[in-house]
This record gives structure tokens, sequence and C-alpha cells, in this order.
């Protein structure tokens, strides 16, 4: 079973972060004396600030009339993130895709076979894979994407989630006892997301995706929902939420913009790449949000942007500059071009449709320079 295996694989991780050798971890002096040298560090930096918050947090912890198992909870969630950073950290740079779908679909499916080819080609595309690690969809994209492309971030659970073949004892393979830890690091550490037919696990990790991008709790990304040609799962569930949910005013007709329908392989790569044409990235400074893209806008362009998508604007208008000085953490993306607006957040289906927009507007057409 593969509890013992996840068990190991935790216990390694705690030897990493916290051990030292042949003492308790209460009794190091050497743990003592770091804790000390942080307290006592007068930097002012962010990292360290944050630090000594946690520690701060922790020793009051200590008088408080907080139940053990809350703290458990606690530490345990600790050392799961503290391993998983660790891991994905040396892979920071390199764009990553969560795939998601069924435990239980066999190789002979053709979901599985998409799936295997939809780890291949976004492996030739010099892209990751992070699946949970499992068996059935999660496999079969380790399987195209090859082990050295794959990540597997397992669950322990009593049945069907032991790690599958192509990523068992990689150094790339994260096991959690908590979903709530997974499932922040399926999200915090993707680029995409490609969603294949499944259970109630995997229409969670669909809707939980969604939630965060639709409540502006986490950027934008691609959502692809894949399946064969002919398949109906996806369009029976768009049927359900164009016939229920946008009538009732429960969701923007726009949302449905905030992930895409494919039937092949090719499609949801396509879908992925081409969200990164011009669009690299999004960040807040202050109560203004800043498109970070590739190349910039013409006068045209930019004139066109601000009447088509006036409603994604608070107030004012969008201007392109340059990097502000709160970016100064970000030095390597200080030559890219930046959209600057407030903006309206209950249009996020909108800012969906806007990035499409800046990947698909010509940049050659003579009415927009």
């Amino acid at each position: 079973m593969s509890m013992n295996h996840s068990m190991s694989s935790v216990q390694e991780c705690e030897t990493s972060l916290l051990a030292r050798p042949g003492r308790p971890h209460a009794q190091s002096s050497e743990i003592v004396q770091e804790i000390l040298d942080l307290w006592a560090d007068t930097t002012g930096d962010r990292r360290t600030t944050l630090l000594q918050e946690m520690v701060a947090i922790v020793a009051k912890l200590r008088d408080s009339d907080i139940d053990v198992m809350d703290i458990k909870i606690l530490n345990r969630a600790l050392k799961e993130l503290g391993c998983a950073f660790q891991v994905f950290g040396e892979y920071r740079d390199v764009r990553k895709v969560s795939i998601f779908g069924s435990a239980r679909t066999q190789p002979v499916d053709s979901n599985y076979q998409l799936a295997s080819a939809l780890g291949r080609l976004l492996s030739q595309q010099g892209m990751m894979v992070i699946t949970g690690g499992g068996p059935g969809i999660m496999q079969a994209g380790m399987e195209g994407a090859g082990r050295e492309q794959s990540f597997g971030v397992n669950i322990m659970l009593p049945f069907e989630q032991t790690p599958n073949a192509f990523i068992a004892d990689d150094k790339k393979l994260v096991s959690l006892k908590y979903f709530f830890t997974r499932k922040l690091l399926l999200v915090k550490e993707s680029h995409a997301v490609v969603i294949l037919p499944g259970g109630f696990g995997t229409l969670d990790e669909m809707f939980e995706v969604l939630t965060l991008i639709q409540t502006g709790k986490t950027d934008p990304i691609p959502i692809v929902c894949l399946e064969t040609p002919g398949g109906t799962y996806w369009e029976c569930m768009m049927d359900f939420l164009r016939s229920q949910l946008v009538p009732r005013g429960l969701i923007n007709f726009s949302d449905l913009c905030l992930f895409k329908v494919a039937h092949s392989a090719e499609e949801a790569v396509n879908e992925i790449t081409t969200y990164f044409r011009n669009y690299h990235s999004l960040r807040m400074v202050g109560n203004r949000m800043l498109l970070r893209l590739q190349r910039a806008l013409s006068p045209g362009q930019l004139f066109q942007l601000n009447e088509e998508f006036a409603d994604i604007v608070e107030f004012g208008h969008c201007e392109q500059i340059e990097a502000l000085p709160e970016e100064s953490d970000e030095p390597e993306l200080a030559h890219l071009p930046r959209l600057a607006f407030y903006f309206n957040w209950k249009e996020l289906g909108r800012l969906r449709q806007c990035i499409d927009w800046l990947n698909t507007c010509s940049f050659s057409n003579p009415d927009l320079v």
C-alpha cells in the first residue's frame, strides 16, 4: 500500500527542513541559534519579516488554548508546503500545466490516450506537467510527458491513489495528507489547467480553479476542458451552465469565457501557447492592475482596447506605461510594456476576453497604427 511510501516521502522532507543528526529537534542548539539569529535580523526585507512573524505566531500558540489537533494540522501543513516549495523551486522558470481527470480511467479508454498525447505535446513545447501522481488520467499525462517533465502531487488515501510507476520514488513526487495543501499547489504552481472527464474529485478541482479566478483570488490562466471527439461530458455541463446558472444571474455570461472546451490535444496545447503570445503576466500595484505584455500596443490598438473593453475599467481609462518603482523586486520583467488601469472586479470574464484580444489583435493592421 502507498501509505508507507507517502510517509517516507514526508519524513525525508522533515529531515531536510528541520532535523539535526543524532539529537531531537527540541534539543537542537543549532536550531535554537538559527531562531535567535532570525529574530535579531534587522534588515527589514519582506522575506525576513514574514519569517519573523511566523516564529512569533508559533511562540504565541504555546500559551493559547488551541486544541492539539489544530496544532497538528498547522504543523503538518507547514511541513508539506515547505517541502513542496523546495521541490518546485528548482523549476520556477519552467511553465507547468496541471492535468486533472479520473483515477479510474483505463489505458484502453480513448481519453487516457488523449491525456497521454497531451502530455507529450506539452513536453515538446518545453512545458512540464503536474498531476495528482495517481493512476488513470494522471498516469496518462505523465506517460506522455515523461518522468523528467512530470511532477506528482499525491494525496494519501486508503484506495485509488498510489503513486503511478512514472513518478514513484522521483524527487518531483510530493505526498500530502491534506487536500487543501494539494489543491493549493496544483493551482499555485500552474500556468494552465487541463481537465478531462472525471468524478467528484475532478469536478471539485475544476470548480475550485474557476472560483479562484472568478473571484480574483488567483490570476487568470488558460483552463481547457478536454475530451475525445464526440464526447458529451463537457457539452452536458455547458448546457447546464447556460440553461441554469446564466439565466438565474448566478454567473455572468462572460464567465463562460474563463474556460474553453477542446476535443484534441493539439487544440488544448494551442489554447495554452496562444494565451502567452503577447500577454505575459498580471500584477496589482496599489489599486491599479498592470497587464504586462511581450510587445507594446500601437496608439490605434490602445484606443480600440479602451473602446471595446471600457466595462472592465472602474474609472478613467487604460494607459500604456513602463515598469513602476513598486515592481523593482522583479527586475527581470522591467523591460516589458504595461497596460495600467483601475479594474472593475465584477468583470473577470471580460478580463479574460481582453487578454484573448491582446493575444490575437493584428500587429500589422495599418488602421490601428
